[in-house]
């Protein structure tokens, strides 16, 4: 319902801000320019689903090798101890505990291509042990909300776009990233556990937690001394390997148990196909609504608004040019990528707003893309506080990146 309202304030809004921009300030253009948006955004929703028909064909043809061949129950078996504190409406042993965790570490690696369609493999996972078909499960919930918060361990699109702007040091942002998506989060877990009221003072939890801070302690250390060209080769390296690995051991697997993985390719690479077109309704909503948002001014408005609230309390407002970029990282990230670009051009991609509009870039995600997504693909109408969670995620994860970069840059 949440979100539902969100779709009808979206274009009453903008509709509203049309009609006043046309009745007080003459803008006749304004109207033409809002149906050109939505009928280019309506093409590029239709674009972005069918572009994933042929990525998500092959990986969830993979992903049925795995699953025939067992090896999905063994990755299940491993990281049951902690997602069993976190999931507990999932059986212990079924296939959507090791879909999820393979879904956690491409997107910890900044591989979306492989993120994607492995989440929704895991989504239709998780429908198959929701009783009502149409509501979110907790479940889904919890790893929705993972998903709009999830950890990125090193933000590669984003040093790539410093480095082709010329910034001194295009890796700079890393640690600062790298910390706030890490906030970003847990501050997800928690929204999600109170929601749930789920216990997170467990020792799995806690040892994950730990475990994952020793990570970033080493990639920082092993990484921080490179140049950044060195340093996305040696990430591209690592997230090659990691994702072929996988691809080899399900096949591997899946003949030394005697299956038919050719033919259990083409059981999931079917699933795929049908998946990738489900999407396509749900993703023209959100991405039609934004636009209909973003071209008649409303996201100008908020942010201008904000900067004149931050400077009647006396603080800095250096922060709020780049204030865009993590607005629109919620509702979209090819939006927010541009705003960054444009962050950078206008201040300087070495400036504090660069350097910060940087930062939030690598450190959030987006969060209505994904709910549209995720819950699209399985026909999930009533995300409960799946949107609220995810938000509250987002926000703090604002924060954090604002405050990071007052400590780090400011």
């Amino acid at each position: 319902m949440a979100l539902n309202y969100v779709w009808i304030a979206f274009f009453v809004i903008a509709f509203i801000v049309a009609l006043i921009k046309l009745l007080f300030f003459g803008d006749t253009e304004i109207f033409s320019n809002l149906i050109n948006g939505l009928f280019d955004s309506a093409k590029t929703g239709a674009e972005l689903s069918l572009g994933l028909v042929g990525i998500m064909t092959f990986w969830l043809g993979i992903m049925k090798v795995g699953e025939k061949a067992g090896m999905i129950s063994v990755f299940a078996k491993g990281v049951y101890p902690f997602f069993s504190k976190l999931f507990p409406g999932i059986p212990k042993g079924h296939p959507a505990n090791g879909s999820i965790i393979m879904n956690f570490s491409a997107n910890m690696l900044g591989l979306d291509n492989a993120a994607t369609p492995v989440g929704l493999k895991a989504m239709k996972e998780l429908q198959e042990l929701n009783k009502e078909k149409e509501t979110a499960t907790n479940s889904q919930i919890m790893f929705l909300v993972l998903n709009t918060a999830g950890i990125t361990l090193i933000p590669t699109s984003v040093i790539a776009l410093r480095m082709s702007a010329g910034a001194a040091n295009p890796a700079d942002i890393f640690i600062p990233a790298l910390i706030g998506t890490f906030i970003s989060f847990v501050s997800g877990m928690l929204a999600v556990a109170a929601f749930q009221r789920i216990n997170l003072f467990k020792l799995p939890i806690l040892v994950f937690l730990c475990i994952f801070i020793g990570l970033m302690c080493i990639l920082y250390f092993g990484l921080k001394d490179m140049p950044p060209d060195q340093m996305q080769k040696v990430t591209g390296l690592i997230g090659g390997l990691l994702i072929f690995s996988i691809i080899i051991l399900f096949i591997t697997y899946g003949a030394i148990k005697k299956i038919n993985v050719y033919d259990a390719f083409i059981d999931g690479a079917k699933e795929g196909f049908s998946t990738a077109v489900m999407i396509i309704p749900f993703l023209i909503a959100i991405l039609v609504a934004i636009s209909a948002f973003r071209t008649t001014g409303c996201m100008d408005y908020i942010v201008n608004g904000i900067g004149s609230l931050v400077a009647a309390m006396g603080l800095d407002t250096q922060f709020v040019p780049a204030l865009p970029v993590g607005l629109m990282k919620t509702l979209s990230g090819g939006g927010a990528r541009g705003l960054m670009v444009d962050v950078m051009q206008t201040y300087g991609v070495d400036s504090f707003q660069g350097r910060l509009a940087s930062i939030i870039q690598g450190s959030s995600e987006t969060t209505f893309y994904v709910l549209a997504v995720y819950f699209g693909s399985v026909g999930i109408k009533n995300t409960r506080h799946a949107l609220v969670c995810g938000l509250i995620a987002d926000f703090v994860g604002l924060i954090a990146a604002i405050v990071l970069a007052y400590l780090f840059f400011g």
